[in-house]
């Protein structure tokens, strides 16, 4: 690849926008819902999928619904995205953004599957 066209196509990279924010991973069954935040949600559903597919999920209850109740139950939605760029401490700011979800929708004991925060 000559250094002119590696030039464009890392310039046409970094004009690529990438989106920090808040997802909901809804069981259509029960109705338990699942909050999270992400640094990058290019692609994350798809990273979902792979990873409760192979039973590597981190929340070992959402992880028993997939594999008794299959990928058709569940249903995934971008609740709230920022652009990353545009972000200076990413941790916080999804700190930021997550907390007033996880108030508003308490996904915790029967209505979800997230932990409860500690104070």
């Amino acid at each position: 690849m000559d250094k002119n066209k590696r030039r464009e196509l890392l310039e046409e990279y970094k004009r690529i926008k990438t989106y920090m924010g808040v997802v909901r991973i809804e069981n259509k069954v029960n109705g338990k819902v699942f909050i999270a935040g992400y640094p990058n949600l290019k692609n994350k559903w798809l990273t979902i999928q792979a990873q409760l597919e192979m039973g590597r999920f981190p929340n070992a209850e959402l992880q028993k619904d997939w594999n008794e109740l299959g990928p058709d139950a569940f249903t995934y939605e971008v609740l709230e995205q920022k652009e990353a760029d545009e972000v200076a401490d990413m941790r916080w700011e999804l700190k930021q953004i997550l907390k007033p979800w996880l108030e508003k929708l308490q996904p915790y004991g029967d209505r979800g599957y997230n932990k409860p925060l500690r104070p």
